[in-house]
């Protein structure tokens, strides 16, 4: 049995889906296929290596996610080894989890289409 996701945990799915706009995973899912069809056919190791460097973003509630994918074929004489490093900015929020968006967004503008102040606000949602 498995226990849940404490809702303060970043959703690992979620984050490697939203790295690099969406195209992370799709590099992620070819290195795969790559070093797997590399290992049966030469019956050898091949490797992938995920690398996160998460720096804060000045004074912000954002950090810097620097994710690195590293991945080696294994080939009849010898063997092909790739790196890819890309960077996506994400919000932090409570308990460190890391979003694409805020999760504590409020409405820019109102109904009538005006931007919404702290003194307009009320106003809105009447």
């Amino acid at each position: 049995m498995t226990t849940p996701i404490n809702n303060r945990d970043t959703d690992v799915q979620a984050f490697i889906a939203e790295l690099d706009g969406g195209v992370f995973i799709e590099k992620l899912a070819r290195a795969l296929s790559e070093v797997a069809g590399g290992a049966m056919d030469n019956q050898a190791v091949g490797r992938v290596k995920l690398d996160f460097s998460i720096k804060r973003l000045g004074s912000s509630h954002q950090v810097n996610v620097s994710h690195k994918l590293e991945y080696t074929v294994p080939q009849m004489r010898g063997k092909v080894t790739e790196d890819d490093t890309t960077n996506t900015p994400m919000y932090v929020s409570t308990g460190g989890k890391m979003t694409f968006f805020p999760e504590n967004q409020t409405d820019f503008f109102g109904l009538k289409g005006q931007v919404n102040t702290p003194d307009n606000e009320k106003e809105t949602k009447e």
